[in-house]
């Protein structure tokens, strides 16, 4: 089968990949009742694989990128409607772009290329629709539609490569399912990034039958079913607060208030795939019951992924909020099983969901009247911090109608039904905080607050109080750098009581399935170990085995039930279990059937992550209605930092398979910073690390929570807070006006008597009140600090006209409170100074240190004195050093703490909004102290709330205060007895690769370690991105509370952070990292940690490695009992020191060795300008491991930018391992006037492991015996060597002889000059059709465009779909040397590029004998070229241009191709092509350089414009000078076959001969020693030429026999053959967009070798003039259209006809009145048109419009339409029939009118079975062909024409004129006017005729009946007129 019809739904939802097979390759059926294409039943090979792709949009990132999308329009087929004008139009997120209108034709070519250009977040662009519409142009607007078709961009994106290519996709009415297809769309689309390289939408050679079953995209299940999503929207709850409450203030002043209402007015979106339905809004309400149905209609199955639901909330005056958005998967809530049951398949299901809440999440509940910075995440866009409310939805999916009405009333039953779902129960949320470290808020107490949903919110008002927050506490100072918080042995907990449904069952099997994933996970990363390591297979085999053993019985665990009873389950639970357990049964079994079949470790390991992958795919679970948990941290009352964890992760079960991954264990948490916030303002710190263990359950469980607190103990204490404040005179008191109660909470905000608590019930108290102060205020401010600067300002002031004298308050602080003289400070016990009290003089002040300003409490000071200045103050400074010992400080402190206890507990502060301290100063107004009284819990699970009791309220009080101070939460504590002491050591050996933070592209780093309530910080490395600090950190005294083996299992995390030190200004950061220490309970533990490489990040972005180890030993108790774990042994010795600092131990730091490093320094390139001025003369300075090499300086790099000396030697000790090896740092210097050397660029070669390579060994070589034919036949070693001379000795690798592998050779500078001699050669042949393009088109399988080239069988040249640098054998030309980039300046993400120069050079790497006496082995780079400059002949060759960019607003452009090449540039502007993204250009281009000096060849593709400058499109730059050098001889490809003359002829300015021998010469290798001209020995091995032409050589032009030969051998060695190269064109508006691709090649001539042969010729071919004529004799069984006044069928038949894209119609005359459907006209149409037989297409130029200046060439089928209409005068002609020919493949006209069908023409359907020819080959053909109508969707016939056609071309035309319809010259034949019936004529232009031919012959007889009447009449009128006259006469005569 040509490719697999993809069906969409498959590939949206279903993830199945099956390799299929053909059953019947017959015809395609058509369904009668849709007209559509009925899909082929398809065999199952086997199931593949089973990847859910749409799972990669997940984790897409949320940054803004550039992204395009490109949509090519090809064609369409089938559209429904007749002689219609269809225009396709693409709409891809909101930007709309349409075709050209086609005229009168139901199958139209466009081939037209749009470009949208995006800067969106992928996140954000894979949900927008991409829309194809097809329309008649003809038609009203209204009803225009033929058929559209849309899908979502992710869709796009998950094909391979991002793109459809050449997909048919089924069109269909949107309104009208039902209907069928409307016809077939033919398209191409692709999603481009960054960096992604953008397919070819050329067609595909095997793409002539077109086969539009195998590539149609048509939505799963042949058609669109019109589907109906009906979502029941019950209820909400928890709605945040959204608008001001001014008007309640308002109606409350007035009196007019109603009672307290909810400020939300919310209302529900619904919206899926661009449509959307809303509800109703419900007024005020913050819990609506909105019982509604919304209805969508859909097509189903969808192309869309996402449902999308979003509360809104209305305002009368402003924009409508968002409160929150929540999106639901399709995938999850669906199963596309295509197969049915009896394949082993899961059976599909509808989508369905619920009854179940969704949470929505996004920014904080707070209300402000302010606009809140976070509202985006309220969009649904990043991670939503915070709970925003639920919803009870239901969807249920109807297939095959479309809804009435969007919205209508739930009704009642269905409300009773929902009842169940609703049902509550009681869960305990536990959270202990056992360390905040890094904290960031220093400014005021911070705590930590537990929420789940709405639980626990501290500031929200309508939640009841509870023990969700830590207690406030102020961070301390460790010592170094971060902040802690002092909790030592209490740490604080907290619970939270909340009542959710049981949804156990569902987050149960999640937990299992995450379980069975990180099992997976961590065994597939033992096996990756392995593979890296190169364990054994044995040892593989037996790693891999015990992962599957362990995959398998995971899988075979089993999925929790729902329990009747407990929970309710919906029919989405049912589905998705049956489907986990049919996905976890299909893997046991496939374990298993891989256990025994696999053979390859890889293989098997690549189906794992398949498994994997499904296993990833199934741990979603859509109705997960438990909202997360969420742990703040505020100060004050503001929020800082959040994190969120999922509900599932910290869940409780009984059954321990299913307990969350979290529940209960101590997790290291890094908080985050709200929003994008961090990532917009660049914040570098961390907001706070938190140690915690979080348990959620149901309240009746919760002693599972007591029972694993086993280290501490839980207690509970009431806790109210003491107020007092200071008035003069009285002094302390708590009368007065204090601003809150006498006894409060912590914040003031309720009063809490300790009289008025009572215990709850269940509880008693246990001993008394007591005093507990906050332990934040034992630390004083220089708490931590070894060095302390004390400070005091003195004070002046004066009056005016006076002098200055001490002020009322002479001695300040900084704030202005009044403090002791400077010289009554005291110093504390243990600190002594280091120096004497000093004016800080380093400040914005005068001489002697005075700063100036007019009033101390304004502030403004200045140094210069001013009259109207009364105050003056200089800041007096000291600073002292502590001189104990941490012990003692830590005992001292202790004694502090027992004084400060029996002391009252005070705290101190100006006002009770400020932080507090422990000693009371001047400016202190308050105080308070805190009590506490703890409580024991004398029943189970009994709420601990107190409820106070208050006597004699007054009226006028606020409610809500009284409700607050009616519950008041206790505190909460896990308190341990005492700590165990540990020792941390760090062991940081280096980083490599950091990111630069200073202008000159290096840092100075350092590195900060934070391990819990301590820091330290390496030393700084200057100028360094490679630093190596070999620097032990030893962290003495850790405090751990908590079970010591509790501490090996989980230990706490090391985080380093790197800094770019500077000294002006703050350290810039530069990354961090997290590592987890090896704990040794016992110092004796053997082990001994490894270095690791720890990646670095900064946000975003990736920052380097960092080297390092990690030890933490618990320190043994002297005093201990031997059983005890603290009875260990001593400490290990503390490592050496180097100076003050501890080196990495030995054992820890790598194993050195002696290695060589052979630096080969070719030279500089590219140097960009370095303050302003030119780098001429670089020097190049290598730093590998400490050791330094330094080459000689290039004069001028204008010159000859190579070195004179090329090889550096470095003998050193590096590192065995290659994990460990340190980077080579390449830096460039310029040397400048005045000795000046600052370094211009540089480069960090992360790895030298590509270099390695085996010592060279040295031997004497006497002949050639080690050379096999291997080398002929292109055998290529692993690292190259040199050459060496061959007399001397010959080259071997260690590991055995490999000379056979072919060396270094540059035959295009050692040969000596050769000039074309003149030789017999025969004449050449020559073949007009035969061209370059015929190769061309050969060699890409465009077969039809070259038939004779193909039939002669002459040769192909490789078409190479990438740049010749990215071919494999190439290796991109680095074998002679790499080219590495140079660097300089910062790392800023926005900046374009920061490359400044490149260095050309190459490194060898190789070990060294251990004894420096042992004799050195061979250098490697021996033999090197000459370094100067070369002069050579360039030739580029440039083919085609491929999905240009388009610049201009037709999507098209002019392009034109601009050359330039050092100081050259070509400009071909004048030769531009007009109106075309797909030029074809056939240029060749010579110029004339100097390599290296002028190396880079750049080809730049511009669009013509006449007014504005000429737009860049986009270039490419090739690297001419890596060509020249490389082995693989890429100057000039080898052609196939050696040839004189013809398309073939030799260009190469050396022959075979001198090439091979060259080659020969320079790799030592015997020969070539020709044996006559038909065989040659090349090393040993004899090459015969009968080998390689066994027949005689086809092409007539083939040279002499030894030439061929010597080329046969070339071809078998790894050269550059004959090719074209496609390069991608790159705009520096948009990098890493590509912006089209050119084919093109160079050839490269060293002039020094003689003149090149001749160019090739490569213009395009030309299109050569045809003249079409068609005699149309006559019609035969037309449909009679009209009815003549007399009632007969007739048709006033003409014909019309043209040429479709020329589309200049000529019609015949009239055959006026035809009765019988018969019509006569010979008449001649004559169509000139101009086409280009090679390639089989008509070239069509023409205007697009009457203002354009160029003529559009377009390249068209040969099409020729021919029309019958029916002609009207006083209306719009009727159309009767068509009928459209291509002239290359038309069917055989019938020879009688009789056997003329509709079923001759050729159809999608039917296009095998017709006999097709070619007019240009049968140049004349007569006959009669059928004329069908197809408005109705199947063709009817509605007449034949009868026409003779014939083709002639200009020349014969002019030869045998003949004239347009009768007119002269009327010949070749002459056309006699028709013989028309006599009843042809036009009515009312004949009245004689009109008379005798209608109206005698129809009324003949009632004329003559008429006469015959009127006779008789009047003879009975003569007889009755006479008869009395005449009886009387008679009478009286007779």
């Amino acid at each position: 089968m040509a490719g697999k019809g993809q069906v969409l739904g498959e590939s949206l939802l279903g993830e199945e990949e099956e390799e299929e097979e053909e059953v019947d390759p017959g015809p395609p059926q058509i369904d009668p009742a849709t007209g559509q294409v009925i899909p082929r039943p398809k065999k199952k090979k086997r199931r593949v694989n089973k990847m859910g792709r749409r799972k990669l949009l997940e984790n897409l990132s949320n940054k803004p990128t550039d992204f395009q999308i490109r949509v090519k329009v090809l064609e369409a087929r089938q559209l429904q409607g007749g002689n219609i004008q269809p225009v396709a139009k693409v709409t891809v997120a909101n930007q709309t772009k349409q075709t050209r209108v086609k005229k009168s034709t139901n199958s139209p070519s466009w081939n037209e290329a749009f470009f949208f250009n995006f800067k969106k977040s992928p996140a954000d662009l894979m949900d927008e629709l991409v829309e194809f519409k097809v329309f008649n142009s003809k038609k009203l607007r209204s009803d225009s539609l033929i058929g559209s078709f849309k899908c979502d961009v992710g869709m796009v994106y998950l094909e391979p490569r991002h793109s459809f290519l050449h997909k048919w996709l089924l069109l269909s009415d949107p309104e009208d399912t039902m209907s069928g297809a409307k016809g077939y769309l033919k398209v191409c689309v692709c999603v481009i990034g960054p960096g992604d390289e953008a397919p070819s939408f050329k067609p595909v050679a095997s793409e002539e039958s077109d086969d539009i079953e195998s590539n149609l995209l048509r939505p799963a299940g042949v058609q669109l079913q019109p589907a109906t999503f009906t979502l029941k929207l019950y209820r909400a709850e928890d709605i945040p607060r959204m608008d001001s409450a001014f008007m309640q203030g308002v109606k409350k002043v007035f009196g007019i208030g109603e009672e307290q209402k909810e400020l939300v007015d919310p209302y529900f979106v619904f919206s899926f795939a661009g449509k959307e339905v809303q509800s109703k809004i419900m007024y005020n309400n913050d819990h609506p019951d909105w019982n509604q149905i919304l209805k969508i209609g859909i097509q189903f199955p969808s192309m869309c992924e996402r449902l999308k639901f979003i509360v809104r909330d209305w305002d009368r005056m402003t924009e409508d909020d968002i409160v929150g958005t929540h999106y639901l998967p399709l995938s999850l809530m669906c199963s596309t099983g295509e197969f049915g049951p009896e394949d082993d398949q899961f059976d599909s299901f509808l989508p369905t969901f619920g009854p179940s809440f969704v949470n929505f999440y996004g920014s904080t509940r707070e209300y402000s009247d302010l606009p809140d910075e976070y509202d985006d995440l309220n969009l649904g866009k990043g991670e939503g911090v915070a709970y925003r409310g639920r919803a009870l939805v239901e969807i249920q999916t109807t297939l095959g109608e479309l809804p009435e009405v969007p919205v209508e009333d739930i009704n009642n039953d269905d409300i009773l039904r929902v009842q169940k779902f609703m049902r509550r129960r009681k869960y305990k949320l536990h959270a202990a905080f056992l360390n905040a470290t890094m904290v960031s808020a220093i400014d005021a107490p911070v705590e930590f607050e537990v929420s789940i949903g709405n639980y626990g919110n501290k500031l929200d008002e309508n939640t009841a109080p509870c023990p969700s927050t830590t207690q406030p506490t102020n961070a301390v100072f460790d010592g170094c750098h971060y902040y802690f918080l002092p909790w030592s042995g209490t740490k604080p907990c907290v619970v939270v009581e909340s009542s959710w449904e049981d949804i156990s069952f569902r987050l149960e099997g999640l937990n299992l399935l995450l379980k069975i994933i990180d099992t997976l996970e961590a065994n597939i990363e033992q096996v990756r170990i392995g593979i890296k390591a190169k364990l054994p297979t044995p040892e593989l085999a037996q790693l891999l085995i015990s992962l599957l053993d362990q995959l398998e019985q995971d899988c075979r665990k089993k999925l929790p039930e729902p329990t009747p009873g407990r929970h309710v389950s919906n029919e989405l639970d049912r589905l998705t279990r049956d489907y986990r357990e049919f996905e976890l049964e299909t893997i046991a079994n496939n374990v298993i059937k891989l256990k025994t079949s696999a053979t390859d470790v890889l293989e098997a390991m690549a189906e794992v992550e398949n498994y994997l992958q499904i296993l990833k795919n199934i741990a979603k679970e859509p109705q997960n209605s438990m909202p997360d948990v969420v742990i703040w941290m505020i100060s004050g009352d503001k929020r800082l930092a959040y994190y969120r964890i999922p509900a599932n992760e910290v869940l409780w079960s009984q059954n321990p398979d299913y307990i969350g991954r979290l529940c209960g264990r101590l997790q290291t948490l890094q908080l985050k910073f709200p929003g994008l916030k961090a990532e917009k303002e660049k914040v570098s710190e961390v907001p706070a690390m938190l140690r915690t263990k979080i348990w959620l359950g149901l309240a009746n469980e919760d002693d599972a929570w007591h029972r694993m607190q086993t280290e501490g103990e839980l207690a509970v204490y009431a806790e109210t807070y003491e107020n007092q404040c200071n008035i003069p005179v009285v002094g302390w008191t708590k009368k007065g006006p204090l601003g809150r109660p006498k006894w409060s909470d912590s914040q003031g905000k309720c009063s809490l008597p300790r009289e008025s608590f009572e215990p709850p019930p269940g509880w008693r108290w246990e001993g008394d009140w007591y005093v507990s102060p906050e332990l934040s205020m034992l630390f004083d401010k220089d708490a931590g600090h070894k060095t302390y600067m004390e400070e005091c300002y003195e004070m002046h002031s004066r009056l005016p006209g006076t002098s200055w004298g001490p002020a009322t308050r002479p001695w300040t602080d900084v704030k202005g409170d009044e403090m002791a003289p400077k010289d009554s400070v005291d110093l504390p016990p243990g600190w002594v100074w280091e120096d004497v009290w000093q004016i800080d003089l380093s400040r914005a002040v005068d001489e002697e240190g005075w700063e100036y300003c007019v009033e101390s409490t304004m502030g403004g000071y200045g140094p210069v004195e001013k009259r109207y200045h009364l105050c003056r103050r200089r800041r007096w400074v000291r600073t002292r050093k502590l001189v104990e010992d941490a012990k003692q400080k830590k005992h001292k402190l202790i004694q502090e703490k027992k004084i400060e206890e029996a002391a009252e507990g005070w705290e101190y502060a100006p006002l009770f909004n400020l932080k507090f301290h422990a000693t009371e100063r001047t400016m202190d107004m308050v105080r308070r102290r805190r009590w506490h009284r703890k409580m024991i819990c004398e029943k189970k699970g009994a709420d601990c709330y107190f409820a106070m009791k208050f006597e004699g309220k007054k009226k006028d009080e606020d409610d809500k205060e009284d409700f607050n101070a009616a519950y008041a939460a206790p505190r909460m504590f896990l308190t341990f007895k005492k700590p165990f002491k540990y020792q941390m050591r760090a062991y940081i050996y280096q980083a490599r690769d950091l990111l630069a933070g200073d202008e000159t592209g290096l840092s100075d780093p350092y590195a900060r370690l934070s391990f819990l309530t301590q820091s330290s910080v390496t030393e700084k490395k200057e100028k360094s991105l490679c630093p190596t600090w070999d620097q032990t950190l030893i962290f003495e005294e850790l405090e751990i509370y908590g079970d010591p083996r509790a501490i090996e299992e989980n230990p706490p995390e090391v985080m380093i952070e790197l800094f770019d030190y500077d000294k002006f200004g703050s350290n810039e950061f530069l990354g961090r990292t997290k590592a987890v220490p090896m704990v040794k309970l016992d110092p004796a533990d053997a082990r001994m940690p490894v270095l690791q490489w720890y990646p670095i990040s900064r946000g975003q972005e990736d920052g380097g490695e960092l080297l390092a180890a990690f030890e933490l030993f618990l320190v043994p108790d002297k005093n201990a009992s031997m059983e005890s774990l603290l009875a260990g042994s001593d400490l290990p010795f503390l490592p050496p020191k180097k100076g003050d600092l501890f080196l990495v131990p030995n054992g820890i730091r790598p194993v050195m060795q002696r290695t060589a490093i052979e630096v080969l320094c070719w030279g500089v390139r590219n140097m960009q300008k370095f303050q302003l001025s030119a780098v001429t003369s670089p020097s190049i300075e290598f730093e590998c491991g400490g050791h330094v090499q330094e080459s000689n300086v290039i004069k001028s790099t204008k010159k000859n930018p190579n070195f004179t000396e090329n090889i550096l030697f470095f003998d050193v000790m590096l590192p065995r391992e290659e994990l460990y090896m340190p980077p080579m740092n390449i830096r460039v210097r310029d040397h400048r006037q005045f000795g000046r050397k600052p370094t211009v660029g540089i480069h960090v070669l992360k790895s030298l492991e590509e270099f390695r390579c085996d010592p060279v060994q040295a031997e004497l070589a006497e002949d050639d015996d080690g050379v096999q034919g291997g080398l002929v036949n292109g055998g290529r070693g692993g690292e190259h060597v040199i050459d060496m001379p061959a007399e001397e000795r010959k080259v071997e690798r260690k590991s055995g002889p490999q000379i056979g592998q072919p060396l270094k050779s540059f035959p295009q500078l050692e040969l000596p000059a050769l000039f074309r001699g003149k030789q017999e050669e025969p004449d050449p042949v020559v073949d007009e059709e035969i061209d370059w393009w015929s190769k061309y088109y050969a060699s890409t399988g465009q077969t039809h465009k070259c038939k004779k080239y193909i039939e002669k069988g002459q040769d192909k040249i490789e078409v190479y779909q990438t740049h010749l640098e990215d071919v494999d054998f190439t290796n991109g030309f680095s074998d002679f040397c790499s080219t590495f980039e140079l660097q300089r300046g910062k790392d800023e993400e926005d900046e374009e590029s920061s490359v400044v120069g490149e260095f050309k050079g190459g490194f060898k790497v190789y070990p060294l004998p251990p004894d420096p006496n042992d004799e050195m082995p061979s250098k490697v780079f021996t033999n090197l070229p000459s370094s100067t400059p070369e002069e050579c002949i360039v030739r580029v060759y440039v083919i085609c241009g491929i999905d240009f960019q388009p610049n201009d607003t037709s999507g098209l452009a002019d392009p034109y191709i601009e050359i330039i090449l050092g100081n050259k540039k070509i400009s071909d502007r004048d030769n531009y092509k007009p109106n075309t993204i797909d030029p074809v250009f056939g240029q060749m281009f010579e110029l004339t350089t100097m390599l290296p000096v002028q190396k880079d060849l750049t080809i730049r593709i511009k669009d013509y414009d006449i007014i504005s400058s000429d737009d860049v499109i986009g270039e490419t730059t090739i690297d001419l000078e890596n060509r020249y050098l490389s082995k693989v001889r890429a100057t000039c490809g080898l052609q196939k076959s050696y040839c004189i003359a013809g398309v073939n002829q030799w260009r190469d300015c050396i022959k075979p001969r001198q090439i091979l021998e060259n080659y020969c010469k320079q790799n030592h290798v015997s020969g070539p020693h020709f044996y006559g001209n038909n065989s040659v020995k090349v090393g040993k091995k004899i090459h015969n030429l009968a080998d390689y032409e066994p027949n005689k050589p086809v092409d007539p032009n083939v040279g002499p026999a030894d030439e061929r030969l010597a080329l046969h051998v070339l071809h078998t060695l790894p050269m550059v053959k004959e090719h074209v190269e496609t390069r991608p064109l790159f705009n520096p508006i948009q990098p890493g967009i590509e912006q089209g691709k050119i084919q093109m090649w160079v050839d490269i001539f060293p002039k020094s070798l003689g003149p090149p042969g001749p160019p090739f010729n490569i213009e395009a071919r030309k299109a050569k003039d045809y003249v079409l004529r068609i005699i149309i004799w006559n019609t035969v069984d037309v449909v009679l259209d009209e009815e003549s006044i007399t009632g007969e069928k007739m048709s006033d038949i003409y014909v019309k006809g043209w040429v479709s894209g020329i589309d200049e119609k000529q019609k015949t005359d009239v055959h006026y009145r035809s009765l019988d459907g018969e019509g006569n006209f010979n008449w001649r149409f004559i169509f000139p048109f101009s086409y280009v037989p090679a390639e089989q297409v008509m070239e069509v130029r023409k205007k697009e419009h009457f203002w354009s200046l160029d003529e559009t060439v377009q390249h068209l089928q040969p099409n020729i339409v021919i029309q019958v209409w029916d002609n009207d005068k006083f209306s719009m002609d009727d159309f009767l029939g068509t009928v459209s020919l291509n002239l290359n493949a038309m069917p055989m006209p019938a020879k009688k009118a009789s056997s003329c069908k509709v079923s001759m023409l050729p159809d999608i359907t039917t296009g095998s079975e017709v006999k097709l020819v070619s007019l240009f080959e049968q140049k004349r053909l007569r006959g009669f062909w059928p004329v069908y109508n197809d408005d109705t969707g199947t063709r009817t016939l509605t007449g034949k024409v009868e026409m003779e056609m014939e083709l002639v071309s200009v020349e014969e035309a002019e030869e045998r004129p003949a004239g347009q319809g009768q007119e002269e010259p009327n010949m070749n034949p002459k056309l006699d006017p028709p013989k028309r019936p006599e009843t042809s004529f036009l009515w009312f232009t004949s009245p004689w005729k009109t008379l005798r031919y209608i109206i005698w012959r129809n009324y003949k007889w009632y004329f003559i009946g008429f006469l015959v009447l009127l006779l008789i009449l009047l003879l009975v009128f003569l007889f009755l007129y006479s008869f009395p006259g005449e009886v009387s006469q008679w009478i009286v005569n007779g």
